[in-house]
């Protein structure tokens, strides 16, 4: 029995699972967002959350400029980034504008998502389930960084904001087509009768 044992097992063994994590976790902070099943993508938002909390309790140390620290300051933020760099790997290879750029990973979470979710408690991650897989019928989810008020949107993320806001000015501009039409539907009926 498996009693207080939280978390999925994915029928591996633990360094296997931790390796798979690592792995998953340093392309969603690479690519800032990946497609895997629902069962990981819930297990992997436990993951990455925990990451980014750490950066983020660093407070503004995160993302100061090193000449611009304190002793003290400049060894807290080098001991952060020695404790998440055991877990996630330094470097990534993205494609940008069609070309292949190397990326610090480490430096990417204490840089700009410690910046990005300052003053956020929680919650930086979403998943979206995307249906399920034609292969094996595995359900699948979208797993993305959430993003904030004050940040550029991405692409998809836009248009469905954009189609969302219109749908209420729709509605608004319906309920005043009928309830102009309701007061003369009576007046018609009036001079009828």
């Amino acid at each position: 029995m498996r009693h207080r044992n939280a978390g999925r097992q994915f029928s591996r063994n633990t360094s296997h699972r931790k390796a798979m994590f690592r792995a998953l976790t340093a392309n969603l902070v690479a690519h800032e967002r990946i497609e895997t099943t629902d069962a990981k993508a819930k297990e992997l938002k436990r993951v990455a959350e925990r990451l980014i909390t750490h950066a983020v309790r660093l407070g503004d140390v995160a993302f100061t400029p090193q000449d611009k620290l304190s002793d003290g300051d400049k060894a807290k933020r080098h001991a952060a980034q020695q404790h998440m760099s055991r877990f996630l790997r330094r470097f990534a290879v993205v494609k940008q504008s069609g070309e292949d750029v190397k990326i610090d990973l480490v430096e990417k979470v204490f840089v700009d998502l410690a910046r990005r979710f300052k003053g956020r408690p929680g919650g930086y991650t979403r998943i979206i389930k995307l249906g399920h897989r034609r292969g094996d019928n595995a359900p699948m989810a979208l797993v993305e960084w959430v993003v904030e008020a004050g940040e550029p949107h991405k692409p998809g993320v836009k248009k469905a904001k954009a189609e969302g806001a219109e749908k209420p000015a729709k509605k608004a501009a319906k309920k005043s087509e009928s309830s102009e039409k309701k007061p003369a539907k009576k007046a018609a009926k009036a001079a009828a009768g």
